[in-house]
């Protein structure tokens, strides 16, 4: 009993912290690898083994896979690419960990996890071809974060080409760097850093962040279209866009907050309010004057409040603003902060006590395996689609050998009603799944069907739908028209669904 005791308690070295993250970070992605499925972009990169990602000022990631894949292209591969990211995760939170503790035990080792175990992540881990890319531009901030040199050269340019790189992997990752860094303040403020040397600190991680920036600017920002890079119009109310863009991720994080994980996330926000009281008194302790002490209070409260903002940060000043889950990476960076201040909280109180963090971890692990189930049952759903309109189309060789077919976008959130208990008592998952269409036309390709395109701004097809033409094939999800050498795939509003007892 007293060994199990000290497993708990007692000092990891390096090696075993890393084994640890590794553990826990390939828990957390086993069940998406198990569900294989492709997500959204995946479909036409497979498809044409392609890239684009320079033109959206990702030229880091279309590195990434012209040497993993030594080609000029980016042929499916996965799960080897997310696979050597999270090795490279683990080495990272191992590194974090270090940073934060001086003799970490397991229970510090909780405080860097939700950087990996952030549910909003999963939408990025979704992307088969993504999921690397953003997880190394994440892996990239933690060693800007970490990186110590004599060299007060090497101290500002190492971390500078880092979070260039960074970049130019995923350029909302800023949002995670900037978010450590406002950890870190709270950290100096605990640990007592003399007043000169916070200043420095801070200093320092400015320094960092402009050259970073200057680097990236003259690297892969010059590789992006115009259409990424729009601000908000500042002759239209740009604050009151804010506001409103803000609001949408507030409703979305709003998601997680429900039944039992309601009460974990309550129970943690309560523990890192006692956290952050305890890092107030020790402010109030330090033995510099009183306005010292007060601005380092403030800063201190105006990190933890830029780090809330920072939940979708960056991307709240573009117009066109997107408000999906993968945006959402500061979201780690927050609960972090929590875990940091919740340790600080527990450990004072008894050094077992934060081994409490495990709850919270232990359902975001839940969550992600419910999601990979829903994965699977999305991935059940699409494959039976698929050969319903492929069974379809050769049956009729008209429509088969048609110059094009054109197919319908109607979006609903009701295509997967095998999901609709999961997605009642956790609403997240349906935020996260984000899949609200049928079919999509660079699916067909799968089953040898190749004159398929989705309907553009003309939406030809959907109005092939209204013009009362008789339909070749009658589906319950779909119609089938042919008009003269184009056919046109009519996509219905997905039946309602009935409610099941046994």
């Amino acid at each position: 009993m007293g060994r199990f005791r000290d497993f708990f308690s007692r000092e990891m070295g390096r090696r075993q912290t890393w084994l640890f993250f590794l553990c826990a970070t390939l828990a957390y992605i086993l069940p998406l690898i198990l569900a294989d499925y492709p997500y959204i972009d995946d479909n036409w990169r497979a498809l044409s083994a392609g890239m684009a990602w320079s033109e959206q000022g990702r030229l880091f990631a279309e590195l990434f896979y012209r040497l993993l894949t030594f080609s000029q292209a980016a042929p499916d591969i996965y799960p080897l690419p997310l696979l050597i990211a999270t090795l490279a995760m683990s080495a990272a939170l191992a590194s974090l960990t270090f940073h934060y503790f001086r003799q970490p035990s397991l229970a510090c080792c909780l405080v860097a996890l939700p950087l990996w175990y952030n549910p909003f992540f999963l939408q990025n881990l979704s992307y088969q071809y993504d999921g690397a890319p953003t997880t190394l531009s994440v892996v990239a901030v933690i060693y800007a974060i970490t990186f110590r040199h004599p060299s007060r050269n090497l101290q500002w340019l190492v971390p500078s080409l880092l979070i260039a790189l960074a970049l130019g992997l995923y350029q909302l990752s800023i949002n995670v760097f900037l978010g450590l860094c406002c950890l870190e303040l709270l950290r100096a403020a605990n640990d007592k850093l003399p007043w000169s040397q916070w200043l420095m600190l801070i200093g320092w991680k400015a320094a960092q962040v402009v050259l970073g920036l200057f680097i990236y600017s003259v690297t892969a920002y010059p590789f992006m279209g115009p259409e990424r890079t729009l601000l908000l119009n500042g002759a239209a109310q740009p604050l009151m866009q804010i506001h409103t863009n803000i609001d949408r991720v507030l409703e979305k994080v709003a998601l997680l907050f429900h039944g039992g994980f309601a009460w974990v996330l309550a129970g943690l926000l309560l523990c890192a309010v006692v956290g952050a009281v305890q890092l107030g008194k020790n402010i109030v302790d330090r033995e510099e004057s009183g306005a010292q002490r007060i601005l380092l209070g403030l800063a201190c409260g105006l990190g933890i409040a830029l780090t809330v903002l920072l939940v979708s940060g960056a991307a709240l000043i573009f117009r066109d603003f997107n408000e999906g889950a993968r945006t959402l990476m500061g979201f780690a960076v927050l609960l972090v902060m929590s875990f940091y201040l919740s340790h600080l909280a527990l450990a004072r109180l008894h050094e077992r006590l934060p081994l409490l963090l495990l709850v919270p971890l232990l359902a975001m692990l839940s969550l992600s395996f419910a999601y990979g189930r829903v994965l699977t049952v999305q991935k059940t759903f699409a494959t039976s689609a698929l050969y319903s309109l492929e069974r379809d189309i050769n049956s009729h060789p008209a429509v088969r050998d048609a110059k094009r077919i054109y197919l319908s976008v109607t979006y609903s959130d009701h295509w997967l009603p095998a999901a609709a208990g999961s997605f009642k008592q956790m609403p997240v998952l349906h935020y996260l799944l984000n899949i609200d269409f049928y079919m999509l036309a660079e699916n067909l390709p799968k089953v040898g069907i190749t004159n398929v395109v989705a309907e553009r701004e003309r939406r030809n097809a959907t109005h092939v739908g209204y013009q009362g033409y008789p339909a070749l094939v009658e589906n319950r999800f779909y119609r089938i028209y042919l008009i003269g050498d184009y056919g046109f795939i009519v996509i219905k509003e997905p039946p309602p669904i009935k409610s099941l007892r046994w």
